[in-house]
């Protein structure tokens, strides 16, 4: 006769049944099949570092083509982007009162010019009449000895030749201060020819225009900005280090920009502050562009990278390593033929590899792929 089984027996069979499923379920997933994956190989080697910093393109001969004098515009003969040449006419002023004073100017210097020559005539003249006034108080003087002229006569001979002295000193002094205003008018005309002249902007040098700032039409005044120029051969990246690594540093080292418009160009470190920021602890430092960028724009945002030796160590490729979902950096290791994720510290990287600092060995067997497997499980090489 068969007895029934107790309730209590019963559930408890039942639920050791249950688990022995889940578990074997659970031994067949860990046991199934590998994942076919790339592998690779942690190894010894060096990867270039880098020191990289934020920056904008600067011009390193910018010039500002401003009035000197207070004036119209009449036209502006360049616009923004146009390539202009050293002394092409930019920029026209309004000179007619400046030539209506330089020509004012002119005749006066041309009325001193006669002054000068009737000055000058009066010298010659009160000179004849010294001579005389002198040879007449001689002879005077010679006929009074012998008693054929009476002193008063000899006195107005003496008289006379002192007023002639007088009459050449005057007209020397009156020469003299005529010479005097021509110089000072011949300075004034020089002046009004300068201020002509400097209703004529010309290029100081050879450049392409960047701002245009006013348009005919405006007045403007000494120091008012018309135009800015730069040579594009010139522009270069102002990017600021952290002192920590500004040592590792030096003039001539190769670099990449990498502009906001997303080009990359090729330079060079061209030059290093000596003064550091006291707020930021930073220091500027003048990245050149091998060659002028084809589109490129004052003050846009660029991102450079400053090549500063290689670095010695273990490297694994850069798609090796990954963030995990608390933000950590791990590498997928292969040990016993299933992965693990292991936190690893990194360094510089280049040429798709990157070294690291602690986490993996020489020699161990990583994921090609990071993202190709989870952890635990069971992976092999792929043909």
């Amino acid at each position: 006769m068969n007895r029934p089984i107790p309730f209590r027996r019963r559930h408890w069979w039942l639920a050791a049944g249950a688990t022995l499923v889940v578990a074997a379920a659970a031994l067949y997933a860990w046991s199934g099949r590998a994942v076919p994956v790339a592998l690779a190989k942690a190894s010894s080697g060096s990867v270039v570092a880098h020191v990289s910093g934020p920056g904008t393109v600067q011009a390193r001969v910018p010039v500002t083509l401003s009035a000197r004098i207070t004036s119209t515009v009449l036209d502006v003969a360049a616009d923004v982007g146009d390539l202009v040449q050293r002394g092409q006419v930019l920029v026209l002023l309004d000179s007619r009162d400046l030539a209506a004073r330089q020509a004012a100017a002119q005749r006066q210097q041309e009325s001193l010019e006669r002054q000068v020559d009737a000055a000058a005539a009066s010298v010659a003249k009160a000179r004849s009449d010294l001579e005389l006034a002198r040879a007449r108080e001689r002879r005077d003087m010679d006929l009074h000895a012998q008693g054929f002229l009476a002193r008063a006569s000899l006195d107005i001979s003496v008289m006379g030749a002192r007023a002639a002295e007088a009459g050449v000193q005057n007209a020397e002094a009156t020469w003299g201060a005529r010479r005097a205003d021509r110089s000072a008018m011949a300075q004034e005309l020089v002046v009004a020819r300068t201020q002509v002249g400097y209703t004529r902007l010309t290029a100081p040098m050879q450049g392409q225009v960047v701002q245009r700032l006013v348009e005919p039409g405006t007045t403007v005044g000494p120091g008012t900005p018309i135009l800015r120029l730069v040579d594009p051969r010139s522009l270069w990246v102002a990017t600021r280090v952290d002192e920590a690594v500004i040592e590792r540093i030096a003039v001539g080292q190769p670099a990449t920009i990498r502009l906001r418009s997303g080009s990359v160009v090729a330079g060079t470190v061209a030059r290093i502050s000596m003064q550091s920021d006291a707020a930021t602890r930073e220091l500027e430092v003048h990245v050149g562009f091998a060659a002028p960028p084809q589109r490129v724009a004052i003050d846009q945002e660029a991102e450079v990278r400053i090549e500063v030796g290689r670095e010695q160590g273990v490297v694994v490729p850069v798609t090796s390593v990954m963030h995990d979902a608390k933000g950590g950096t791990v590498a997928m290791q292969v040990a016993g033929g299933r992965t693990r994720a292991v936190p690893v510290t990194l360094g510089p990287e280049s040429g798709g590899m990157v070294l690291v600092r602690t986490g993996v060995a020489e020699g161990d067997t990583v994921l090609a792929n990071a993202a190709a497997a989870k952890p635990g499980v069971r992976v092999r090489p792929s043909d």
